[in-house]
């Protein structure tokens, strides 16, 4: 299914920066749903800091093929594993489709979006594309609100379109430091030492755009039982 819409500009790239940590290239180009990859490091609650109808930031509007100034559905929540705060996502819909197409996204509380994104196969989604933010872009600004010692230089963040009738949806997604914190500390299972990335069940999308969301909806799945061995 094609998609109309790009989240890519001069800024917001396909490719992950090569300055980019192993863990940041896998996580920023990760397909599937963020929330439940983060299930696979503990237990997920979303935290809604706001939902509001404001404008799109300077650098959204044209991944909307909105204008500039038209009104927008906000949506900005924090996504925490054990307590933690690991993501802060802001998502975005031009305000009549999010009192039209995607009005369920205004309903949601404390329900992960990933509800609506990956349980219909009538969503598509466009490539993923992630950029390094400074203290000068807004979502820096709300994700160094969950940052308790010392704002670093530069966060990391993703985003992508989902549409679904024609209709825009945009979720972009900022990792905090407690995330590769946590993934460094990390050890790999036994069975997995020669690998590493597989210790952590590396999905790699590398941006590429996704034929409708629902096929991917879940990529990391439980490990089947091994049959027994009858003696």
């Amino acid at each position: 299914m094609p998609i109309r819409f790009d989240a890519a500009d001069s800024h917001w790239r396909v490719a992950p920066l090569p300055g980019f940590t192993r863990d940041q290239k896998d996580w920023l180009t990760r397909g599937g749903s963020l929330t439940a990859h983060l299930r696979t490091l503990g237990a997920v609650a979303v935290r809604v800091t706001r939902e509001a109808v404001a404008m799109p930031w300077a650098d959204e509007h044209a991944a909307l093929d909105v204008a500039s100034r038209a009104p927008v559905w906000v949506r900005e929540v924090v996504l925490s594993v054990d307590d933690i705060p690991f993501v802060a996502a802001h998502s975005i819909a031009p305000l009549a489709a999010s009192v039209g197409v995607w009005q369920a996204m205004r309903r949601l509380r404390t329900r992960p979006l990933a509800e609506l994104l990956y349980s219909d196969s009538s969503v598509a989604r466009s490539s993923l594309v992630s950029r390094r933010l400074t203290a000068c872009h807004p979502l820096y600004r709300l994700a160094a609100c969950e940052i308790d010692m010392g704002h670093p230089q530069a966060l990391v963040a993703r985003r992508s379109v989902f549409e679904r009738h024609g209709a825009p949806l945009m979720v972009t997604e900022c990792m905090l430091p407690a995330l590769w914190t946590h993934l460094a500390c990390a050890l790999p299972e036994p069975s997995t030492q020669a690998s590493p990335g597989a210790a952590r069940g590396h999905v790699r999308e590398h941006g590429r755009a996704l034929d409708h969301t629902a096929s991917r909806a879940h990529p990391v799945e439980k490990a089947k039982p091994e049959p027994e061995v009858k003696r």
